[in-house]
């Protein structure tokens, strides 16, 4: 059914058919693909739900370039509240970005509307995607209609923050509903085949056979007499039959006996449209267990391949866009991939430990990424010297702890030496 055929015509959110014509389509299976029936496949929703909320909980901050190479976080900025805190005044930053990365990752685009007060933003409003539209006028310049309720509101490339998803440079990202139409239409095909066949209690369909004539209303009852043996709640009833007739259960197939085996294909297939390993959505294929390094190196990869990408998508389009052409040299945001690493108890103390005994990182910073209160003495950087060469050793600052001890202890220097 073309898209001409609903032209003119009334139809709600939940009318696959027509939406399909807009963001997703038919595919082989005949199934109509849509953002509402591709999230009913549990992998699927899986993808999207931990992406987007493996974005979202990383801390986003603003921060300074300094003259020495070295950066500053940014605290008065009127951006910073809007990045990490409340964007409009009603969602979470947290909202916000899970669902900005949940449009990215199924229409390829997500939008936010940029609310200035003067030359100043005070607000971004997120627009649905399924309910903007992108094109250039006469000029060439973007423009971006956004449909509410009927209307219409035409807003220029400035005051809409558009992220873009992966892509060959357009002006739109590529839709994963679109363009894995194939890869979900059989998936909710499996998923639907595998539903009906649970529905019938495993059973195979049969025949009905007789010696005798059967009219046509026999027929009919007998119709609705087996339909009541279809269901779940029929499994292990007695039948009884009556007037010769004899019940022939159809056999299963080899391929219709290994059909609820052959969606664990589906997962692994639908995990490669967003680049993550199925492990994390509950899926071990053969040979993989969900134990060991093996599976901690492909989380590594999914944060270096997988969630870094987008992240830096992210990153760069604030810069390019909320941050002004004046200010763009010295500030940026950036999403601090160490929020990661919080479940990780030992990997974040390792890291920590060894940050602060090499000296690059005080022990008071060291102390802020544990949330623990600041401790006098702990803004100096240090380092272990239990690997000074041995010529060095009872000379330089070891020298001057020895007399320091020395005169803890109220030893002369002299007897220190001689003991």
């Amino acid at each position: 059914m073309g898209l001409k055929h609903w032209i003119g015509r009334a139809f709600g959110l939940l009318d696959s058919s027509p939406w399909a014509s807009f963001y997703g389509g038919a595919s082989h299976s005949g199934k109509a693909v849509t953002i509402d029936s591709a999230l009913q496949l549990s992998t699927f929703w899986a993808c999207v739900r931990l992406t987007a909320g493996a974005i979202a909980s990383m801390p986003l901050g603003l921060y300074e370039r300094k003259t020495d190479g070295g950066r500053q976080a940014v605290a008065d900025h009127p951006l910073r509240g809007i990045l990490a805190e409340s964007p409009d005044g009603e969602r979470t930053a947290f909202e916000f970005w899970e669902a900005s990365v949940a449009w990215l990752l199924t229409t390829g685009n997500a939008y936010a509307e940029i609310v200035r007060i003067g030359n100043r933003i005070v607000a971004l409003n997120l627009l649905p995607a399924d309910c903007v539209a992108v094109q250039r006028d006469a000029n060439g310049d973007l423009r971006y209609r956004f449909t509410d309720r009927g209307k219409a509101i035409d807003l220029p490339a400035s005051s809409v923050l558009h992220l873009k998803g992966f892509g060959f440079g357009g002006d739109l990202g590529l839709s994963a509903i679109r363009y894995g139409v194939q890869t979900f239409g059989s998936a909710i095909a499996a998923e639907e085949a595998a539903g009906k066949l649970l529905g019938n209690g495993m059973q195979p369909s049969g025949v009905l056979t007789s010696d005798q004539k059967i009219e046509k209303d026999q027929r009919e009852q007998l119709q609705k007499v087996m339909e009541e043996y279809k269901s779940t709640a029929s499994v292990g009833k007695l039948m009884v039959l009556g007037q010769g007739l004899k019940f022939e259960q159809v056999s299963l197939n080899p391929e219709d006996g290994q059909l609820l085996t052959s969606r664990a294909h589906s997962v692994a297939e639908i995990c490669r449209w967003f680049n993550l390993p199925p492990v994390l959505v509950g899926h071990s294929g053969d040979g993989v267990t969900a134990w060991g390094s093996g599976i901690e190196q492909l989380f590594l990869g999914w944060l270096s391949t997988g969630l870094n990408t987008i992240a830096i998508r992210l990153e760069k389009r604030i810069a390019l866009q909320l941050i002004g052409p004046g200010e763009r040299a010295r500030l940026y945001a950036e999403f601090n991939r160490e929020g990661l690493l919080q479940a990780d108890s030992a990997a974040k103390i390792s890291f920590l430990s060894g940050a602060v005994q090499n000296g690059l990182m005080t022990r008071n910073e060291g102390r802020g990424k544990l949330n623990l209160p600041r401790v006098e003495g702990g803004d100096a950087l240090t380092a272990q010297t239990n690997l000074a060469p041995l010529d060095r050793l009872g000379g330089g600052s070891d020298a001057a702890v020895k007399t320091a001890f020395s005169n803890w202890l109220g030893l002369e220097e002299s007897h220190a030496e001689n003991p």
